[in-house]
């Protein structure tokens, strides 16, 4: 049996979905029964709770081969990161209980770093807060996920693509959400390792590649545009983010554009992912058509 949080989202799904694949049992926690119903259709067994509650999570853990865990992601955090401070907590609360025999936990190309990354921010508290728990933890650091790059099926219809990402042809990792799920199932299940492990996961794409691969899923000519650096706060409001916190966002693709969350991190590890922005495209192309 293995626990599985986030099961609803876009990460936590593709792990059920790798897991149930190599016939594993699959245990989730869930808030919403309702919401969750598919996975209950697919054997999964889910268990009321949030990442709010320690006795939740640790009663989710009893007699689990191993968990994978992430954060709630908060994209106007407070500016002491309250919010992922208090789920980190909790999960080490949780985990210090109930020990299980291995942790992967979600995090972030630049979680390395203590500063001057914005939203990564988070991650880097919970790499530094699962430092001590009893049991091996590996840390999947991915790149950039190209799923953000999906409301570009809309907003390239005109040949743009806007990116926060400043030149469009300098590199950096990004990843598909199905890759991170196949290497967390990998791991999961995969021989045991003691002590910490960091894994780089994502390959080198620039703007212009992501760009050019939507166009041919749309069969039009689409180029990347960089928003000026003046708009990106009015841009990231347009995505949702409450005016006057687009700080933590800002600041992130800021360190994107810098170089700071590159690979190659002394004592990592990587993996490549093997799915393109072009796979992801299409599926969800797909996936509206069908």
């Amino acid at each position: 049996m293995y626990l599985v949080m986030g099961i609803t989202g876009k990460v936590g799904g593709a792990t059920a979905r790798h897991l149930l694949k190599q016939g594993k049992e699959v245990r989730a926690l869930v808030r919403d029964r309702e919401r969750a119903a598919k996975w209950a259709d697919q054997g999964v067994e889910l268990v009321e709770g949030d990442w709010n509650d320690s006795t939740a999570i640790a009663a989710a853990l009893k007699g689990v081969e191993g968990a994978f865990v992430m954060l709630p992601a908060v994209w106007a955090p407070s500016p002491d990161y309250r919010e992922a401070k208090g789920v980190i907590a909790n999960y080490v609360e949780a985990l210090t209980k109930a020990v299980p025999p291995r942790v992967v936990a979600l995090s972030s190309m630049g979680a390395n770093r203590t500063s001057g990354v914005g939203n990564v921010t988070a991650l880097s508290l919970l790499e530094q807060g699962f430092r001590s728990l009893p049991s091996p933890v590996a840390f999947v650091r991915a790149g950039g996920f190209f799923e953000n790059f999906l409301f570009g099926l809309q907003a390239a219809q005109g040949g743009t693509l806007p990116v926060f990402y400043n030149p469009t042809n300098r590199k950096s990792t990004m990843v598909a959400s199905d890759d991170i799920g196949a290497e967390v199932a990998t791991l999961l299940t995969g021989p045991a390792w003691s002590g910490p492990r960091v894994i780089e996961l994502g390959s080198i794409v620039s703007a212009d590649e992501v760009a050019g691969q939507l166009g041919e899923v749309l069969t039009l000519d689409v180029k990347a545009f960089a928003v000026p650096r003046a708009g990106w706060a009015e841009a990231f409001e347009q995505f949702g983010i409450p005016k006057g916190h687009t700080g933590p966002a800002e600041e992130m693709y800021e360190s994107v554009n810098a170089g700071w969350m590159d690979l190659g991190v002394t004592g990592t590890e990587h993996i490549a992912g093997t799915t393109s922005a072009r796979d992801v495209f299409a599926a969800a192309q797909n996936a509206v058509k069908a």
